[in-house]
């Protein structure tokens, strides 16, 4: 294992910077910001710490990229940044993300709410579910794992389409694989981020995913017809589990901020890491950095600690749109707790940054 720890001047000039207005920006943030922001080269600091890298398969090492400072962020004149016109985030889902239709409405509704709680400040709305087939996009088994896979960058054309015109982004989730083209085995997701859609994949996420045991695998070698979408009648889906959903708002968020023109962050252990397979992603937090803090700051003008807090409460309310669901066409009511189990770690970690905010 290698650690990448980067001296306190450079962290502290990747944060504030060396332009002047930049430096004066900076100053003019609230005291409990600058404080929880000073952690980034702090070399004691228990809220963050250095990059880890495990293996030469790991991101950081096999996709070599110039580091993003905030003064380079800040000065990108090509990045998306939301306006009075353009401030909803949609999510469109795509095919079922739950074995009934009311665990896949729910599911939406707790990305939903989180999507909320970590780009706080914009509105995040949910489209009208819609069948693979509404995208005509190409599909295919793949021939390594025997499971269904819709092809990525058409379901983008089709997002581009639906785009609403106050949309600063429409990203789609499935719990379909994704390939982006033939000669690839997969694709975790895949975005325009000149036109603000990105379509993810959860279907890896799934527990039983990389099984012989997984259900979702195409029982007769085929190949389908390119036209016959009624493969994906009924389709497989995963079992909806606390790390099924921890993993599935990192991977939203993590895109979601690539299209606000945050690329991976080479600093510190951050959320916008890149990962190349699963365990990688695994090891990713969920919090930003301080350097990646402050640009999404930058971009949506939140405060700092009203956001952390909006983040404790999607995790400590579990009656958020989620205790009482009604299936359509029935009386009968489902309980349907948010499975939050997966994010105790972090909320103790969220609580010692609104210590330090609130100081």
């Amino acid at each position: 294992m290698k650690v990448l720890q980067h001296s306190e001047h450079t962290l502290k000039t990747a944060l504030i910077s060396k332009n002047p207005v930049l430096v004066s920006h900076y100053e003019k943030l609230d005291a409990g910001e600058r404080r929880l922001m000073n952690e980034a080269f702090q070399p004691s600091s228990d809220l963050f710490g250095p990059i880890t890298v495990h293996s030469q398969s790991d991101w950081i090492t096999s996709h070599p990229e110039a580091p993003q400072d905030f003064e380079q962020f800040f000065t990108d004149n090509h990045r998306n940044t939301p306006g009075p016109k353009k401030h909803i985030i949609y999510i469109q889902s795509i095919g079922s993300l739950g074995n009934t239709r009311v665990i896949s409405e729910e599911y939406v509704k707790w990305l939903k709410g989180y999507c909320e709680a970590f780009f706080y400040g914009l509105t995040v709305k949910f489209l009208e579910p819609v069948p693979v087939s509404a995208t005509k996009c190409s599909f295919r088994v793949n021939e390594h794992t025997q499971n269904l896979q819709i092809h990525a960058g058409q379901i983008l054309a089709f997002l581009k389409k639906k785009k609403p015109k106050d949309a600063f982004c429409i990203v789609g989730v499935t719990m379909i694989d994704l390939y982006p083209r033939d000669s690839w085995n997969f694709v975790f997701g895949q975005a325009s981020l000149t036109d603000g859609v990105g379509i993810f994949s959860f279907a890896r996420y799934g527990k039983d995913f990389y099984s012989s045991r997984y259900e979702g695998k195409v029982k007769k070698p085929q190949q389908p017809s390119s036209s016959d979408y009624s493969i994906f009648d009924n389709y497989y889906s995963p079992e909806i589990t606390s790390i099924l959903l921890w993993r599935s708002c990192k991977t939203l968020t993590h895109e979601i901020g690539h299209i606000f023109g945050l690329r991976h962050c080479q600093w510190l252990a951050c959320l916008m890491q890149g990962s190349n397979h699963l365990e990688e992603s695994d090891r990713r937090p969920l919090n930003l950095c301080p350097i990646c803090l402050r640009k999404l700051q930058c971009a949506i003008g939140f405060n700092i600690v009203e956001r952390y807090k909006a983040l404790l409460r999607w995790i400590d309310d579990e009656s958020n749109d989620t205790s009482r669901a009604t299936p359509r066409n029935s009386s009968d009511k489902v309980n349907l707790p948010k499975p939050v189990e997966a994010f105790k770690d972090w909320r103790e970690w969220i609580i010692k940054c609104i210590a330090v905010l609130e100081k």
